[in-house]
């Protein structure tokens, strides 16, 4: 149970089932059928039911009835037969009452069904770690043999010990006792305290041998907090640091906070907060943008793999569409209305590591019946002498500008020297219309990391 709840995250990643071997016909059978037609009696139950009837019998379950949305709504159920078609298992919910284990078991099974790989091994190893002490003789395990419906096979479990290469001065470094306190020497011998294997290389590196019971250990680092342990924090003597450093706000947060205050709130704008995500159409068609128009917003929005609403389809490409949906449903108030939001916006990129990057961008909209190009140009200008850039340092180019959020005519593109870092106008009607707005409003978005 304390393997469901935690790695294996309550069954969700890899469910467990232990069956009496003596019992059972091989080979085994991993299917998908539905509920109608698998039939067996559930684990410490007589009565045959189907995949439904075994719903309706653990809803009142309080064990087992937080485990049934995993598999409820599928079409197909998970169902383990051996070559008698006897129901070993239907994970994640329970194991047949025909193989359940008892005092008179000799040979058990273990069967672990997941959608982690890795999560499946470490579960099974650990378990394998922890019967094997019983068994006659001890330790001793027969492997199984998987074939998939590829043709691949695999034969499990994979006992192999990890093996992990530590330069001996780093781990002491790490640790931070002085070498007359903690030689090389003895890490070794604190090492195996840990369960772990250590072996003297040569040119001051260890070879650590890492149990299969110890899948936390997968870094250096590991190995040192581990000899740290077993040493004893205590007994590392407090040193004072011999580097002095000051902390301190970064540019970026220095520059979103001034803009927060001086920029906008002195102007009497007040700051929404809005969601990251976003639907798709909020990102692009209902602000009459286009993906991969190659614009300042970016090429491409970051998606969300298998989003749970359409309101959370992908990461904010600018900052537009949250404080328009702000200013909807708060359209109830009096105009003129005010808002304005400093944020990160998410952008598609090739060259990341993580396929994304993120941008401090702002956006402000003043709703009302006075809403015109010039009461947005003048925020912008408040906004760059905030900031300190001269005006010869950036411009605005109507001619430039084809953001489809903005009025054709009433709009304008803002470039620092050779850049696009925004854009300003009249919102355009079909864009108010989209949004539920009914007063005209004029707006701003601009990048802000251009001016660090």
């Amino acid at each position: 149970d304390k393997l469901h709840m935690n790695i294996c995250r309550r069954r969700t990643l890899v469910a467990i089932g232990t069956h009496d071997w003596d019992k059972v016909s091989p080979p085994l059978r991993y299917e998908a059928r539905r509920p109608e037609d698998i039939k067996f009696a559930p684990l410490g139950k007589s009565e045959v039911v189907d995949g439904n009837g075994l719903m309706k019998m653990y809803e009142t379950d309080m064990q087992l009835k937080k485990y049934l949305p995993i598999i409820r709504d599928s079409p197909v159920y998970p169902v383990i037969y051996d070559s008698k078609d006897t129901v070993l298992s239907l994970p994640p919910i329970i194991n047949g009452d025909y193989t359940k284990i008892s005092p008179t078991t000799r040979n058990l099974f273990i069967e672990c069904t997941a959608t982690d790989l890795t999560k499946a091994n470490v579960v099974l190893n650990t378990l394998i770690a922890m019967f094997s002490g019983y068994c006659d003789p001890p330790h001793f395990v027969h492997p199984v043999e998987i074939i998939y419906p590829s043709g691949e096979k695999s034969t499990t479990p994979n006992l192999a010990s990890a093996s992990i290469s530590v330069n001996s001065e780093d781990i002491l470094g790490l640790i931070g006792a002085p070498a007359e306190l903690l030689p090389a020497e003895r890490l070794p011998e604190l090492l195996s305290r840990m369960e772990l294997s250590a072996k003297d290389v040569g040119e001051g590196r260890l070879e650590v041998t890492v149990p299969i019971t110890r899948t936390d250990v997968i870094h250096p680092c590991d190995v040192a907090e581990d000899a740290a342990v077993a040493f004893g924090f205590n007994n590392i003597p407090e040193l004072i640091p011999q580097a002095a450093t000051e902390g301190g706000q970064q540019r970026l947060s220095v520059l979103s906070d001034l803009l927060r205050r001086e920029g906008f709130a002195q102007q009497g704008y007040t700051e929404v907060l809005t969601w990251v995500t976003v639907s798709r159409a909020e990102n692009f068609s209902l602000l009459r943008r286009e993906e991969d128009a190659g614009d300042y917003l970016g090429v491409r929005a970051a998606r969300i793999g298998n989003p749970k609403t359409a309101e959370f389809e992908e990461c904010r490409v600018g900052l537009l569409a949250g404080v328009l949906k702000t200013l909807r449903e708060n359209r109830a108030l009096g105009v003129p209305i005010r808002l304005f939001e400093v944020g990160d916006v998410v952008r598609h990129s090739e060259s990341n590591d993580v396929g994304a990057v993120n941008r401090r961008m702002c956006a402000a909209v003043f709703c009302g019946m006075t809403a015109g190009f010039e009461v947005i140009k003048g925020l912008l200008d408040h906004v760059m002498r905030v900031m300190g850039v001269a005006d010869g340092e950036w411009r605005i180019d109507p001619e430039t500008c084809e953001d489809g959020a903005f009025f054709p005519g009433r709009r304008a593109a803002v470039w620092k020297g050779e850049t696009r870092i925004g854009s300003m106008g009249w919102v355009h009607p079909e864009v108010l219309k989209n949004f539920g707005l009914t007063y005209p409003c004029s707006a701003l978005e601009l990048d802000v990391e251009p001016f660090l």
